[in-house]
């Protein structure tokens, strides 16, 4: 049997990616995002996983209400040529934005935030540095 669905575009799975992490990052569900651009949740999720392509003004309205950049929706995206760092800071930058897109980053992320004291916050950054160092002794 052939398939004949069409594919998503890897960059309409990249900007619909970024979407998501953003929204996640904001603490904002779906349903919220779809009230602020007069859509449907489930339109959400057909841009978020790239089955459906968000329009150029639709993602300008996005990028002001996740109050980021247009341009934040493309970064690293496939196909993207970077001169600088050799291809170093995508591998990092993806690692960020991996980390963030799970639960436990999303957590830890929204908890370390909301640390005001830059003393407590080196010490959370050394703790965790300890735990990692003490699980790759194992």
């Amino acid at each position: 049997m052939i398939e004949n669905k069409k594919k998503p575009n890897p960059i309409d799975i990249h900007v619909g990616s970024r979407i998501r992490l953003r929204r996640t990052m904001l603490g904002m569900s779906q349903e919220k995002l779809g009230e602020s651009l007069g859509i449907t949740f489930q339109q959400i999720q057909k841009y978020e996983k790239g089955t459906n392509r968000v329009g150029a003004s639709r993602l300008q309205n996005i990028s002001n209400i996740l109050n980021v950049p247009v341009s934040f929706f493309f970064e690293d995206a496939p196909g993207e040529h970077s001169n600088a760092g050799g291809g170093m800071e995508t591998s990092s930058s993806n690692y960020v934005v991996d980390f963030l897109s799970s639960s436990e980053g999303l957590q830890l992320n929204r908890a370390f935030v909301k640390i005001s004291d830059p003393k407590v916050r080196r010490k959370v950054v050394e703790l965790v540095k300890a735990l990692a160092a003490e699980a790759d002794a194992d």
